[in-house]
């Protein structure tokens, strides 16, 4: 099932993507308000089926994303948490003894006496 719903998903990204490039682009604010009728397709475009086919190709796209997430989501596990086990071997709570460092000496030459 879930082979089939990734197939439909990528088929649709494909068209989808297909569909958004064959839309004209319009340029400048003189759209909106009617300009830019020089299109092969008149002075809407192509408007209504690529709209149409678009908005159709989003919805597959939508419901196959969700779908597959749906299908391969959450599953509850049976097994306790690997943190929450009862027969996990307990952590050392006892820091290991550390070496004794070498101290360091320091000798009274005098020369402070003298410089004083």
């Amino acid at each position: 099932m879930e082979t089939i719903v990734i197939v439909i998903h990528v088929l649709a990204c494909i068209f989808l993507i297909g569909a958004v490039m064959l839309q004209s682009g319009h340029e400048g604010m003189g759209v909106i308000f009617g300009g830019g009728s020089s299109t092969m397709f008149g002075s809407t475009g192509a408007g209504g089926l690529l709209v149409k086919v678009t908005a159709g190709l989003a919805t597959v796209f939508l419901i196959t994303s969700l779908g597959y997430n749906i299908l391969t989501g959450n599953k509850v596990s049976t097994q306790d948490s690997i943190m929450l086990q009862q027969n996990a071997p307990a952590a050392e709570t006892t820091a290991p003894a550390e070496p004794a460092k070498p101290g360091v000496t320091f000798k009274d030459t005098g020369d402070d006496a003298k410089n004083q």
